[in-house]
This record gives structure tokens, sequence and C-alpha cells, in this order.
């Protein structure tokens, strides 16, 4: 990892669902065409939550829910939203025979939930999200960005979320 992806890496801790969703909602505002966000953490953790957060910031209207059985939810908003959930995939090579490629290529932006289970086949530069269990209501999240878009995507999530 580059130097200045590693220090670009943002670290925080979400006290409630709530906040876990207004920390999503922060950066589905700054998302653009193409963008890809990788959420990763075990059930529970708050990937479903974050992603409802980043539906508000696309003014995505209606319920987001997780695609576990459906494998893709497509949403409007200001962009079209694409959230996929591979935990039932084996392979990178099932997701792109259900046709991966069209969404992360796509007119809209792109969450993947479980995507160690295609990692071979998702590009380089993305979001990586990473959720993970404190207790019942906090959890911690980590922001790590690889390439020069995310980078600079992280540090506006960073201003706008921290004013920092």
């Amino acid at each position: 990892m580059a130097d200045s992806t590693r220090s670009s890496i943002v670290d925080f801790v979400s006290h409630s669902a709530v906040q876990t969703q207004k920390a999503g909602a922060v950066l589905g505002r700054l998302l653009e065409r193409g963008d890809i966000i990788l959420l990763e953490g075990e059930l529970g953790a708050g990937k479903t939550t974050f992603t409802k957060g980043v539906g508000q910031g696309l003014d995505v209207g209606g319920y987001v829910n997780s695609p576990t059985f459906t494998l893709v939810n497509e949403y409007q908003g200001r962009l079209p939203l694409y959230h996929l959930d591979c935990y039932r995939l084996e392979s990178g090579r099932e997701a792109l025979d259900f046709g991966l490629e069209e969404y992360l290529y796509g007119e809209g932006a792109t969450i993947i939930e479980w995507p160690e289970r295609i990692s071979e086949v998702l590009p380089g530069e993305c979001l990586r999200v990473k959720l993970s269990y404190v207790n019942e209501t906090k959890r911690a999240l980590r922001l790590e960005p690889s390439g020069a878009r995310y980078v600079a995507m992280v540090g506006e999530f960073k201003k706008a979320a921290f004013g920092a």
C-alpha cells in the first residue's frame, strides 16, 4: 500500500445504528458514477445499515435492504445504486456470470458486501469499508482507499463527517 493511501485511512467508532447510517449518508453524498465500495464485516456488523445511509445520501426513495437472496438490488436516486451481496457466491467466475461487470462499469455507484468471495475479479481501485463489532451498539469502521479518486473521497468524507 502506498504511503499516501496508508495515511488516508480513516478509523472511527460509531456508537449506534443511527450513527452508522449517518456515516453512510455522508459517503453517499460524495459518490459519483463508477465508484466502487467494498463492505467487509461479519454478519451483524452493520453493512446493510451503512448501505441504507449511502442510499439516503444518494436520495434513493424507498427501502434499502440486503440482496442476500437476489444477489443484486438496484435503487434509483441522484444516480443508480447497485447493491450486491456476494455471500452465497463461490468464486469471481460466478459473479462474472451474473453480470458483475455491468454493475462495476455501469451508470451508477456499486456497493459490494462480502467482496472477499470474489476478490480475484474486483478492480484494484476502490474504497474498502471494514465494519467490526465492538459491542451491542458500537461498531468500528475503517475506510481504506485505493487509488487517487478514493483517497480524495476519503479526504472529503473526513471534512464532511468530522470537520477535519
